[in-house]
């Protein structure tokens, strides 16, 4: 039986299971990025889609970290963690800007190279933010629960 200092498995699940799809979303993003050259008007609006898509995926996730949960009982659990805790919801807003921001700039029916390489960094610049935010996170979840979820680092 675990103890009631650990974290449900199904919990952590869950947990790794959205950590998946989020990175599973970065990667395709990101290879898409990757290309020389914009695409034309269909691939842009699949981009689009994309962009929207992952917007609206971390909108949630944002949502139900913010509404209690895991870093909350990791503040309770420790409440020396509770400026990390809070630092780290505090990204949530920039992050969702960051990413209505790059969405903005493939608005456009058609975007020239020169956007087009513009948005590809700022895109690689967005998945360091959130990818140092997700590391952050996962530091005050282990920290909380003093155990080592194998979050990757």
């Amino acid at each position: 039986m675990l103890s009631s200092s650990r974290i449900d498995p199904g919990v952590l699940g869950h947990l790794l299971s959205q950590h998946r799809e989020l990175h599973a979303r970065l990667l395709a993003l990101r290879e898409t990025f990757r290309r020389p050259r914009p695409p034309g008007g269909a691939g842009l609006e699949a981009i689009r889609g994309e962009l929207r898509g992952l917007r609206d995926y971390l909108a949630g996730h944002f949502a139900q970290e913010e509404s209690g949960g895991h870093l909350e009982e990791s503040i309770a659990r420790m409440p020396r963690l509770s400026a990390a805790a809070r630092a780290v919801l505090a990204e949530h807003s920039g992050l969702i800007a960051e990413l209505e921001s790059l969405l903005e700039r493939v608005s456009t029916r058609d975007i020239r190279r020169v956007t087009w390489s513009e948005v590809a960094a700022g895109f690689a610049a967005f998945t360091d933010h959130l990818l140092d935010h997700e590391r952050n996170e996962n530091a005050v979840l282990q920290q909380g629960y003093n155990e080592d979820f194998g979050f990757p680092d």
